[in-house]
């Protein structure tokens, strides 16, 4: 992409913030500039937000159910899947998916929930305030 033909849409997604993108110059160097935002850029990202609190509020409802732990309704909250959740927290997928069933995220140690806590960006006491809440 030419310099000149950086997209400047005026997104809403990017929040009045910049983006750095890089584009080549009249020289054929690339050089860093800003956009603040592309259409089609700003679509597919309100699409995949709509599709994580869809996420959230099924979750939610199967925890408000009893069925799941509050775990994955938190893990769509702060926009992680799986994956994410088990880079940031240390943990294997297979144990994330097993602290989703309610009985074993009960008796979830405080260090596994500080783990967590930690990933969200909340107080271990705040994540226990869910475990609490389910009882």
């Amino acid at each position: 992409m030419n310099l000149d033909e950086v997209p400047q849409d005026h997104s809403a997604t990017y929040g009045g913030h910049r983006k750095l993108v890089y584009a080549v110059d009249a020289s054929g160097h690339y050089l860093g500039t800003q956009s603040d935002g592309w259409e089609p850029e700003a679509f597919a990202t309100q699409l995949a937000v709509a599709e994580l609190q869809a996420q959230e509020a099924e979750a939610l409802a199967a925890w408000q159910a009893g069925q799941l732990s509050p775990l994955k309704c938190l893990m769509y909250r702060y926009r992680l899947d799986e994956a994410a959740l088990a880079q940031i927290s240390g943990l294997w997928q297979w144990r994330i998916r097993r602290h989703f069933r309610p009985a074993i995220y009960k008796k979830l140690s405080t260090a596994i929930l500080a783990r967590y806590a930690q990933a969200f960006g909340l107080s271990t006491e705040q994540l226990i305030t869910y475990q609490k809440d389910m009882a």
